[in-house]
């Protein structure tokens, strides 16, 4: 079992989260609705990591950070060294137990008020919370972040092509820099696509 230290989470909940484990399911996590958000700002951010690992993994991903989870610990050991030191380990086995198809569920949850002032800063972990949406979409299908990157970058080579051909009748630079940009990102994509698979590889 996992629970925050703030005293958000009611404790009866957890029968709740096991029935889920008895069920067949690997993680049970539980969900917060909007009006366990704490404060507008962060209810925001959280829809955004939801609606992003509900992309990357095609699976209804209904809170992402929610540290009210329980789990079957042979299943959890086997991402231990994947977890960060701070931020944020919600994030990490969640996506890391979709990625190796283990069954997740979610159980609808009310937080109760945190005791104590949150230690999250807007503008120092801006930032971090920044780099833990590009860590989700890298850390379970970086084709999926690096083929978007990678169409943009050719098309942006093609209208400045067009453009610079209908004005000038001439190919650019630019033109040339960015269809180069559009191989090198998809080719990054695929290395970093046969990474998360070696990474995620079943262990005996």
């Amino acid at each position: 079992m996992f629970m925050d230290g703030d005293g958000q989470h009611d404790p009866a909940d957890i029968t709740r989260l096991i029935e889920k484990l008895a069920e067949g399911y690997d993680m049970a996590v539980g969900a917060r609705d909007w009006g366990s958000q704490a404060g507008v700002g962060r209810g925001l951010a959280n829809t955004l990591y939801n609606w992003l690992a509900t992309r990357m993994t095609g699976h209804e991903v209904a809170d992402l950070t929610s540290g009210f989870r329980a789990v079957r610990a042979d299943r959890f050991r086997e991402f231990l060294y994947l977890l960060p030191n701070g931020f944020s380990y919600p994030t990490t086995s969640t996506m890391a137990f979709f990625r190796s198809a283990y069954p997740v569920a979610y159980v609808p949850i009310k937080a109760a008020q945190r005791i104590g002032k949150s230690h999250i800063r807007p503008l120092r972990d801006g930032l971090r919370f920044l780099l833990i949406i590009f860590k989700i979409a890298t850390l379970y299908s970086p084709l999926k972040l690096f083929v978007p990157a990678s169409a943009i970058f050719f098309l942006l080579g093609c209208a400045n092509y067009a453009w610079t051909f209908m004005h000038d009748g001439r190919l650019t630079n630019m033109s040339t820099l960015m269809w180069s940009a559009s191989v090198i990102v998809f080719l990054i994509g695929l290395v970093s696509e046969q990474i998360t698979a070696l990474t995620y590889r079943r262990h005996d």
